[in-house]
């Protein structure tokens, strides 16, 4: 008789988040929901903020990235901020502003490569496109009021397919696509019959960059332009047209939906592990430690989830931005101590806070078991690895894993070790450009196989103890951070 395992709650409320946040916007969204239901409080940055006593707030830029703390019950002089920080981005696929393309009876799709994904996994997979675009004349609004919205069309309409093995019988020993010319994913046959239902210009049309600048219906295909219509009018519950759509920002992604696999459950099967994985349960962690009444140490609370992990993170809204340094400065001054100044209170709070850099980290792998150092071999379900590098591409230090130790043995989680070899180069993740601004900081994650693949695999158990250890780090952390160094 076969004896099959429970799956873990967390990894099964993981698995509804993943599969409802395809893009860096979707999963903003998605963890805005569960604040909201958490009682979080949205606050803009254009805005002045008043901060209360035992106060939950989040702001987000550019819809893809976030930042949500919670105030201690007692307004008073705070002892630092405890900060677990992320990304939202994953390799993917974007479609190109000008996507239109036609080559060998097939209407195409142009699209650009994102971050630095093992493309060949995106060969014969069945893709829909996900994202946010720019509207006009919605909910009844003039023709020249534009607002965006979030859309995600779950139907395959493109693909990239392979060459057949009898065309090219090296294909085995070198899985290997230029994504240029051989990834142009096929939305339809070029035929003008098909498309004619759906043109408001002409098929085989040039685009036309010397008309309105607000018209781009023909910088793309007008079945692409009408599918994502359709899929808008589902989402807004209004008839929306393709002359309505003005811009977006689309990504391609796998529309078979993440789950739970293994004979004993023990895997999650599911794109964008990295890194919504850490994502979600930074979510969760937080709400987690505030449902029982605020940290019991004294500490802001802290979660932030960048968007442009994948990219390096040089934007506006990535790790290296001004974003955590803002935040952390405004609420640094909102509860500065009387008489104290504004730099001096910034300063203080900055020396006295520490950040919890997670983002997924490489699982030892049967099949190649010598791409890992031999006493450093994290492995799936055995808890978060610490990352260690001394060339500092991780920001990890003695001083600061110690402390997160010392979390991890109050909540009973287990912690392995990760240390990349000698003659391999080395990842790197946001806790070395954050730290920068002199945060404290320590990196992590949990292990994972096929990193950057378009269907990884985690472990269903390793969500379960990185919420865990998420909780402990934001009730506790005050009462460990004792180790007196400068």
């Amino acid at each position: 008789m076969t004896m099959v395992s429970p799956v873990p709650a967390a990894a099964q409320r993981f698995i509804k988040f993943v599969n409802a946040a395809p893009t860096p916007f979707h999963a903003v969204h998605e963890a805005v929901q569960r604040l909201k239901d958490a009682g979080f409080e949205r606050l803009s940055e254009r805005d002045s903020w008043s901060l209360k006593a035992g106060g939950k707030y989040y702001t987000t830029r550019n819809q893809s990235s976030i930042i949500a703390f919670t105030i201690p019950d007692k307004l008073a002089q705070p002892t630092g901020i405890s900060i677990v920080g992320c990304h939202t981005d994953s390799p993917r696929f974007i479609i190109k502003p000008v996507s239109r393309r036609e080559k060998g009876g097939f209407a195409q799709v142009g699209v650009e490569t994102y971050g630095g994904g093992l493309w060949a996994t995106w060969m014969d997979r069945d893709l829909g496109v996900a994202g946010r675009v720019v509207l006009s004349g919605v909910g009844g609004a003039a023709s020249d009021v534009f607002t965006t919205h979030l859309v995600i069309h779950r139907e395959p309409i493109l693909r990239m397919p392979t060459v057949a093995i009898h065309l090219d019988r090296t294909q085995n020993d070198s899985f290997k696509y230029n994504p240029e010319t051989q990834q142009v994913p096929i939305l339809a046959l070029a035929s003008s019959a098909l498309n004619e239902p759906f043109a408001s210009t002409p098929e085989g049309a040039k685009p036309d960059f010397a008309s309105d600048p607000l018209d781009t219906t023909t910088f793309h295909h007008p079945i692409l332009l009408h599918t994502i219509a359709q899929a808008l009018t589902k989402e807004l519950g209004e008839q929306v047209v393709p002359a309505q759509i003005h811009d977006f920002e689309l990504s391609l992604f796998d529309v078979q939906p993440s789950t739970i696999g293994g004979a004993l459950n023990e895997f999650i099967f599911s794109p964008r592990l990295d890194n919504l994985f850490s994502s979600y349960a930074a979510v969760e962690g937080l709400v987690n430690s505030v449902k029982t009444g605020a940290p019991s140490d004294g500490r802001v609370s802290m979660i932030a989830l960048f968007d442009n992990e994948e990219v390096g993170s040089v934007s506006a809204y990535g790790a290296e931005s001004n974003f955590i340094e803002a935040t952390i400065e405004r609420v640094s001054v909102a509860l500065k101590a009387d008489g104290e100044s504004a730099t001096e209170a910034y300063q203080r709070t900055l020396a006295s806070s520490y950040l919890l850099s997670t983002d997924m980290g490489h699982a030892l792998h049967p099949g190649f078991i010598d791409k890992h150092e031999e006493n450093h071999r994290p492995l799936i379900n055995a808890g978060p690895a610490i990352k260690t590098n001394r060339k500092q591409r991780y920001a990890s230090t003695s001083n600061t894993t110690f402390l997160l130790r010392r979390i991890a043995k109050i909540g009973e989680v287990p912690l392995q070790e990760y240390e990349v070899r000698n003659d391999m180069a080395c990842g790197s993740t946001i806790g070395p450009l954050v730290s920068k601004i002199g945060l404290r900081t320590v990196d992590i994650g949990c292990p994972q196989l096929s990193m950057h693949s378009i269907r990884e695999t985690g472990g269903s158990k390793d969500m379960g103890y990185l919420i865990k250890l998420f909780e402990t780090f934001f009730e506790s952390f005050g009462t460990v951070d004792t180790l007196d160094v400068d």
